[in-house]
């Protein structure tokens, strides 16, 4: 490969990791929008995450394309491959959370017309803490920088502690009135879907662990190696 080639070469590969971080915004601004939506049960943000879902999948095929062209046409080995390869990776993630905050405009198109059984505090305060997550796991895939992902594994339990808040107060509403029950099963949706949006964030982080390292990563199996290995030392005290 000659020098005028490599330079064009790194130059899309640079371009290419540029549309990764914008898929990445587009991203954000769909979370924030999709639970704006759902507080003020505002009809033309709905459309507006709508159309920005549309515009992120035209992202996932845009990368993708360009993607596969530069593997085929440059061959890359090494760490560009695994650049190349982890921006594919990523890109599937990004475009599932799109399509989960869609997920929340559509509970916020069945409730419009009703009026909350409370004003919504927690649902907002998480969705702050996941798109800070997506924030965090892109910024650490542009700035080639591993050492993310235990902030965003500790924004994960955060999250996934606030999920089990949610629900039970959300439960705790459903049982006391039975009224409630349809719009309590919404939002019960609705932090689901939030907290898949923060584990595909823990996904981007792990990619770009690959990425840096070569090394595959995986906190839930981490987390259950772990586990085993302590209940071994029991065993080992024990006996």
């Amino acid at each position: 490969m000659g020098p005028e080639t490599r330079k064009s070469y790194h130059h899309e590969l640079k371009e290419l990791k540029q549309m990764v971080e914008e898929m990445g915004d587009l991203a954000s601004q769909a979370i924030s929008l999709a639970i704006e939506s759902l507080v003020e049960l505002d009809e033309e943000k709905i459309e507006k995450v709508k159309d920005l879902d549309r515009k992120i999948y035209a992202y996932d095929r845009h990368i993708e394309r360009n993607g596969l062209r530069l593997i085929a046409l440059q061959a890359p080995v090494a760490k560009d491959l695994r650049t190349i390869g982890t921006c594919l990776k990523i890109i599937t993630d990004l475009d599932r959370i799109g399509r989960y905050s869609e997920d929340i405009v559509n509970v916020s198109k069945r409730m419009i017309g009703k009026e909350h059984m409370k004003k919504l505090v927690s649902i907002p305060h998480m969705a702050d803490m996941t798109i800070d997550m997506v924030d965090m796991a892109v910024d650490s895939f542009m700035e080639e920088d591993e050492s993310y992902i235990e902030e965003i594994y500790e924004n994960e339990e955060g999250v996934d502690a606030l999920y089990d808040e949610i629900f039970r107060e959300v439960l705790t509403y459903m049982i006391e009135d039975s009224s409630k029950i349809s719009m309590g099963t919404q939002y019960v949706l609705v932090i689901r879907y939030l907290e898949r949006i923060a584990d595909h964030a823990c996904n981007i982080a792990e990619r770009v662990v690959y990425m840096e390292t070569g090394e595959m990563v995986d906190h839930e199996i981490a987390d259950e190696e772990e586990e085993i290995e302590k209940a071994q030392e029991d065993l080992r005290y024990k006996e």
